[in-house]
């Protein structure tokens, strides 16, 4: 049971993950996701600049233990996406490209909101 939480929350982070790079766009179709997904981003800068563990990363470790699995140090992003997503030791460029798709994806937001009018 606790391998299948351990694949769980690595598939919660890569879900995670997706939605705070392009949860923008979503918000395009379904206005009130650009609360979560702004939060999401948050989490995401805080994470990355400040260096904090996410507590899905707790949850896979601790998962991974119960199981008899070996420990993967360094965080999901070390583990999952470095050298797969981006090259390993670029991820100061990696950030940055992640920055600019979410950029264009709130100034798309902002964009496509309707403008409302009064009439007065």
């Amino acid at each position: 049971m606790f391998r299948v939480i351990a694949y769980a929350a690595a598939g919660a982070h890569y879900a995670f993950l997706v939605f705070g790079v392009f949860g923008g766009f979503l918000a395009w179709r379904w206005p009130r996701l650009i609360w979560w997904q702004a939060a999401a981003a948050l989490w995401m800068a805080l994470v990355a600049a400040a260096g904090l563990s996410c507590p899905l990363t707790w949850v896979e470790d601790q998962a991974r233990a119960h199981a008899g699995m070996a420990p993967k140090p360094g965080g999901f992003l070390h583990n999952y996406v470095e050298g797969v997503f981006y090259p390993a030791g670029h991820e100061w460029a990696a950030i940055g490209v992640v920055a600019a798709v979410m950029l264009v994806s709130w100034i798309g937001f902002v964009r496509r909101r309707p403008v409302r009018r009064t009439d007065g």
